[in-house]
């Protein structure tokens, strides 16, 4: 059921690629229409079509040097959750010129966690797949066999467009394939956003309905349609609830959200059983029940990565963690460290939150500072196996070269259950404040409870680490620190997003769909511009800080209690005791209540608007941006 798609089939698709491959919507037709004409003949030709989905939406860590996130790399940590030694990440603030961009630094890659630029290419792809079968295959499949495939295609337009919706906001739509002599519909103007999103919701509840629940190990079914659907139905009703002030619009995409993740977890084949840190450090998880996809990496075939070689403690990283999302952890008690009973629960030595925050603290992080990871001295590992650091107890060691350049094959949990226990969860806590049912402690269990509940490793038991103490909605965490328009379930739940997607992926939607983009802000939040704590005065076996005279007159903390910078001058050990900072850190530029700047929907590209108006249509820039930067 989960899919291996680490070597998708390429044979097929090159032959297709004259008729299937464009930038942008106005590619002109394929000139090999005989061979197009030809193909649509089989269910084999339209699943090897339909392999070429995979890479494109699951492409897991990428490829060599290709990466789609990793921590301490580029800016694809862009969140409240990544701290930088120089300048902070910034957002766009003036239209670019071409296709769009939600951040002012340049990509050379898409994601969906970047979000996608103005650009149509696969949905064309996915229009072909829809107009051939209905053209070409009604009498050459089974009803059953039609309706499987029909509702693949429809999945994937649903997913492409609720992708393009939640950068953009209004986009054209089309279902069916251009020809580009239809000037007027190659340049219409954008289609109101939720007129799309009732066509995706349509899409949706197509391929719950059609889906097979089974199509062989490895390919997309009906669960992992309808895991798919609650991400992206969540993510809707959020939009509509928080940016749009829609409640209507936002109890329908919630409610689907719940009834897709009800799809999945009805089905009893999935749990959490597997210990954190081993769903993104094994070689293979196709058969984990965590798991619902799956990408496989195999040296033997020249499909490696490099993202655990950002984590092997030996790579100077510019990029690091926040204080801030230090702080967000709760403790074993459930707790915020603010109200938490927890002995030592306001202690941030790093030893001390091993100790006594949820197990997902020490499977992400380091046991030690490092100076290896410059902006923030605590190193992210979560996506290294632990005997691979075996080395830094050698004397002179260095990491195994599986462990260094692009030479790592530990696969990519595309898809976790616990995503779509955490989806309907909220889901069914956003329906409560719409009038919907109440949330009963039985959900609370299904959901934030079994994750709480997934084994520790033995590394984990080794250093004591202890599981969080399940959620009870009788004694519900109250932080101090919670947003006073967040129910205390819903600022829980968000917690717990946070602390199991930390440097994957996500969290920078999630900022923009809870309309919360002001968590980015440094000014606001200054704990965005501090990493680890740091205490001279005890400084012990969870130091890696290496030869302090490289840090006399570099080594800065921030200490909260007396409100004062303080630089180790190489004999103030004891006064050295808080947040540290480094020296280059700087602050975002201001990005809220700009004129001419909506960080929370990207502007199109002024090449696109002008490319419009050459062939006499206009094409409506964002709202909130300017049509031009002149």
């Amino acid at each position: 059921m989960k899919r291996n798609i680490f070597s998708i089939i390429v044979v097929a698709l090159t032959s297709l690629m004259v008729f299937t491959s464009c930038d942008d919507i106005l590619d002109r037709p394929s000139k090999t229409t005989k061979e197009d004409d030809n193909y649509w003949d089989s269910e084999a030709k339209l699943r090897l079509y339909a392999n070429g989905f995979y890479d494109y939406y699951f492409p897991g860590y990428g490829t060599g040097w290709t990466v789609y996130y990793a921590p301490g790399i580029n800016n694809t940590g862009f969140s409240d959750d990544v701290l930088s030694n120089s300048s902070q990440t910034n957002f766009t603030r003036q239209v670019p010129l071409a296709k769009g961009s939600m951040y002012a630094t340049t990509q050379n890659y898409q994601s969906e966690y970047q979000g996608p630029t103005w650009n149509f290419a696969f949905l064309r792809k996915i229009n072909i797949m829809r107009d051939r079968m209905e053209d070409k295959m009604k009498n050459k499949l089974s009803t059953e066999a039609y309706n499987h495939w029909m509702g693949f295609a429809r999945l994937f337009h649903g997913i492409e467009y609720a992708r393009l919706v939640n950068v953009f906001g209004d986009v054209p739509y089309y279902e069916h394939e251009l020809s580009n002599l239809d000037r007027d519909e190659v340049y219409k103007d954008r289609t109101p956003r939720n007129e799309v999103m009732d066509k995706v919701y349509d899409d949706f509840i197509f391929a719950l309905d059609n889906l097979r629940k089974n199509d062989g190990a490895g390919y997309v079914n009906r669960y992992i349609a309808a895991a798919l659907i609650s991400r992206y139905a969540l993510y809707e009703g959020s939009w509509q609830k928080y940016y749009y002030n829609d409640n209507e619009r936002a109890k329908k995409f919630f409610e689907l959200a719940k009834t897709a993740g009800d799809i999945v977890i009805n089905s009893g084949k999935y749990a959490i059983v597997t210990p954190f840190r081993d769903l993104f450090c094994s070689t293979d998880l196709t058969s984990a029940k965590d798991v619902l996809l799956y990408r496989k990496y195999d040296s033997s075939l020249g499909k490696t990565h490099c993202v655990a070689s950002y984590c092997n403690v030996n790579e100077a990283l510019a990029q690091g963690a926040t204080a801030d999302l230090i702080k967000a952890f709760n403790c074993v008690d459930g707790k915020s460290y603010k109200e938490s009973t927890v002995a030592s629960a306001t202690d941030f030595r790093l030893e001390k939150l091993i100790q006594t925050r949820d197990p997902r603290f020490e499977a992400t992080f380091y046991d030690s500072l490092s100076n290896n990871s410059r902006a923030s001295l605590l190193y992210v590992v979560k996506f290294i196996p632990r005997s691979a650091l075996s080395y830094l107890s050698e004397k002179g060691g260095t990491p195994a070269t599986e462990w260094t350049g692009t030479n790592n094959t530990t696969g990519f949990p595309v898809l976790r259950y616990s995503e779509v226990l955490l989806n309907w969860i909220e889901a069914k806590a956003e329906l409560e404040t719409l009038g919907g049912p109440a949330v009963t402690q039985d959900d609370i269990d299904i959901s934030i409870n079994a994750i709480r509940n997934r084994p520790l490793d033995a590394g984990q038991e080794a250093l004591g680490v202890k599981k969080t103490a399940a959620m009870q909605l009788t004694d519900l965490a109250d932080d101090p620190d919670r947003d006073a328009d967040v129910p205390q379930l819903l600022w829980e739940i968000r917690r717990e997003r946070r602390m199991e997607f930390a440097f994957e992926q996500g969290r920078i939607i999630d900022l923009r769909r809870w309309h919360k983009l002001n968590y980015m802000d440094t000014t606001e939040n200054p704990d965005l511009l501090f990493g680890a704590y740091v205490d001279l005065s005890r400084r012990g076996k969870n130091s890696m800080l290496g030869d302090m005279k490289n840090y006399v007159g570099k080594l800065r903390v921030y200490n909260e209690t007396k409100n004062e910078y303080v630089v180790y001058d190489g004999n103030n050990n004891r006064q050295v005791k808080g947040w540290f900072q480094a020296e280059t850190t700087e602050p975002r530029q201001p990005f809220l209540n700009m004129t001419n700047v909506n960080p929370y929907l990207c502007p199109i590209g002024t090449n696109q608007i002008n490319d419009y108006q050459i062939h006499g249509y206009t094409l409506t820039q964002t709202p909130g941006w300017p049509s031009s930067n002149n």
